[in-house]
């Protein structure tokens, strides 16, 4: 019998044996990863080892101070640039506004100036004359300033300072022509006495026909219907 058993264990009829590890499972991947948690510090180790011995970290560590520093003057440098460039922007915002305060300045002293020139045309002729006894019209200026219109001023003056009043009475006649014929007209003014201490001045606008052609003011002072002086002046189109 029991050599029948133990040939029958030799054959290939015996029956299979299943051959398992003492060791459980869990306990088996815990070694694993033991194993591979050493493995994976000693080559770490190796590795930082290394690298101290060929002075890598040391430079790495000395570069990463120095682009630090760099960077730390450049943040300085572009503040530096920053505050520059506000304090330009002011100034330039201050210089606009100056310039435009001188050019509007120089705009008044322009017209200013144009003001002082008319009047200087106008009174220029208050230096005493040769002919102290009678009165005098100076600066009489008559312009067209547009189909309808005729803008003129005169200036009456006395040279003596101690002359009595003069008094006349005003005549003022535009001369010309319309329609190729010769034209004239009193301006409504005529007739209206004035009265000339130092100085007069008179201004003012007359209306005249559109299809007149005015060439000719003619300024009287008539005392007892008498002229006692008169001035004529071209009349100036106005570009």
């Amino acid at each position: 019998m029991r050599l029948r058993l133990w040939r029958r264990r030799l054959t290939i009829s015996a029956p299979r044996v299943l051959v398992r590890s003492a060791i459980p499972w869990p306990l088996r991947w815990l070694l694993v990863a033991v194993v591979l948690g050493a493995s994976a510090a000693l080559a770490l180790w190796a590795f930082e080892f290394g690298r101290d011995l060929a002075g890598l970290d040391r430079h790495t560590r000395e570069e990463l101070r120095q682009l630090q520093d760099e960077r730390q003057q450049l943040l300085s440098a572009l503040a530096q640039a920053q505050a520059v460039a506000n304090t330009a922007e002011n100034l330039l915002t201050a210089e606009r506004a100056a310039q435009q305060q001188l050019a509007l300045r120089l705009r008044e002293l322009e017209d200013a100036n144009r003001t002082l020139r008319r009047d200087q045309a106008f009174f220029e002729q208050l230096m005493p004359v040769a002919n102290k006894a009678s009165v005098s019209i100076r600066g009489l200026q008559a312009r067209r300033t547009d189909a309808q219109t005729v803008s003129w001023r005169l200036l009456a003056v006395q040279p003596d300072r101690n002359a009595k009043e003069f008094r006349a009475e005003l005549d003022m006649q535009w001369t010309g022509t319309r329609n190729g014929q010769p034209w004239s007209a009193k301006d409504p003014r005529s007739g209206k006495t004035v009265a000339v201490g130092q100085s007069l001045r008179l201004e003012g606008e007359s209306a005249v026909p559109t299809d007149a052609l005015v060439n000719t003011l003619t300024v009287r002072m008539l005392q007892s219907g008498a002229a006692v002086l008169s001035q004529s002046v071209p009349v100036i189109s106005s570009p």
